[in-house]
């Protein structure tokens, strides 16, 4: 699948016609978000193409708010919070046609030492597992499927409303609703068709079960541009639905009623670019697809960091919920955290454990990971589960709380091996100041319980 959505001769001619006056230069940083610097475009052929162009390092040393936290050996005041390289990918290069006259392309990052690449960032630590499933002849292919809800209220409205009181963009469940979701098809259709002109494959858009949810699905690719496009259209999203007055929210759980996930879809291919998940053995799978179900089931606990990385993450696994928290597979069973979909070459295995805030990069990165823990030790796969898995008291769980999955991704053996002890320790200095900062705050709840009645 070609990676190459605008070329840098296009570009060019672009350029000279006037038809583009900006290139973004993007990175994302440790919560999935795009930063970086709008360029003239002109200044980008003549210096940023070759060069590059700079950021500050606390890019991928703050908490979500921006705030300057103590706890990175790679940025720190002792450190005099210093630049990284930003190397523009061409390979993503596309323009942006929510932003006429823009275009964007997505950055890999350096130390401007010239001593290699920055190992925690998210788009580095995923082509580093990538790498090492290259090692067994194999490459990933993966899909995510983002959820959101919808409100007809303006992002500014919203923060001067506390995010209360909000209007969603439909006032009852449009699970596949055709007619529900013509309501708001406008803007779905504006974001689909943007999408694609920006070199995306939007599948289809479909109303789901909270007040204003909906989901608009893409077409897999390999990995690192699956998670490309991810953050492409989850920021472009925000911006289309901000032009129109809207406000579209990835949080995993905005309200008590149903959360955002992101299921993600992942397979391997050999070669020869066939399926290696299919062969003979349980459910059509191959000997390595066993090996790799195997493999995401035991390294699910400890990664779930990397599936779950927020507080708020961890509301959305309610019981009897579509957001399943037992390690169990089935094949096409919702109740399991992977569930076994597709037929033929199109054999895949679907992981619900991530929410719609999660970082594609880590959460794909932790799938391979996984799976080749699963090839390199030759783990047998548990026998499938048929019925409902929350009924199995014998079933691991997922964590309950981001404490608990630190705790994990602290004492996990298997983190360190695949990631190596740099990366373990940023993730995790990342969850101690969100947990910090949430032990810290005091909460509407805390305030509804006990300001008259304690």
């Amino acid at each position: 699948m070609s990676r190459t959505p605008f070329s840098l001769e296009q570009l060019r001619v672009a350029v000279a016609d006037g038809e583009i006056d900006t290139v973004v230069l993007a990175l994302t940083d440790m919560q999935g978000r795009l930063q970086g610097k709008r360029i003239h475009a002109p200044f980008f052929l003549d210096n940023v193409l070759e060069n590059g162009s700079e950021g500050c390092n606390y890019l991928l040393a703050v908490d979500v708010d921006m705030n300057t936290v103590d706890g990175y050996a790679m940025s720190s005041w002792e450190r005099g919070y210093g630049d990284f390289a930003m190397k523009p990918d061409l390979d993503t290069l596309r323009r942006t046609p929510w932003q006429p006259g823009s275009a964007m392309v997505l950055a890999d990052l350096e130390w401007l030492d010239g001593s290699g690449p920055v190992v925690a960032s998210p788009r580095q630590i995923l082509r580093r597992q990538l790498d090492r499933l290259a090692a067994h002849g194999l490459t990933a292919y993966a899909g995510t499927e983002l959820e959101f809800v919808l409100y007809r209220d303006s992002y500014e409205q919203a923060w001067s409303r506390g995010y209360r009181d909000l209007t969603p963009a439909n006032q009852y469940n449009v699970d596949y609703s055709l007619l529900g979701t013509a309501r708001v098809e406008p803007l779905l259709r504006r974001i689909r068709t943007e999408m694609a002109a920006a070199g995306l494959t939007p599948e289809s858009a479909k109303g789901e079960c909270n007040l204003g949810q909906h989901e608009i699905a893409f077409r897999y690719d390999e990995a690192v541009a699956c998670a490309d496009h991810h953050v492409v259209y989850k920021n472009g999203a925000k911006e289309i639905a901000a032009q129109e007055g809207m406000a579209i929210t990835f949080m995993a759980k905005p309200n008590a009623r149903e959360g955002n996930s992101c299921h993600i879809h992942f397979s391997l291919r050999d070669a020869n670019g066939s399926s290696a998940m299919l062969g003979d053995g349980p459910a059509h799978l191959s000997v390595t697809g066993q090996r790799v179900l195997a493999g995401l089931l035991a390294t699910m606990r400890e990664f779930s960091l990397l599936f779950a990385p927020n507080i708020n993450s961890y509301k959305r696994y309610q019981p009897g919920s579509f957001a399943p928290t037992a390690l169990r597979w089935g094949t096409d069973n919702r109740t399991c955290a992977l569930r076994l979909v597709g037929h033929g070459q199109g054999m895949r295995v679907e992981n619900r454990v991530p929410g719609a805030d999660v970082n594609p990069y880590l959460a794909i990165a932790a799938l391979v990971a996984g799976a080749v823990y699963g090839i390199e030790h030759e783990l047998e796969l548990a026998e499938e589960c048929t019925g409902n898995a929350y009924d199995d008291p014998a079933a691991e769980r997922v964590p309950g709380t981001l404490r608990d999955a630190l705790d994990l991704w602290q004492r996990s053996t298997v983190a360190p091996e695949a990631f190596g002890d740099e990366v373990v320790a940023h993730y995790a200095n990342q969850a101690k100041v969100e947990l910090s900062a949430f032990d810290a705050a005091v909460t509407d709840w805390e305030l509804t319980r006990g300001f008259e009645r304690l």
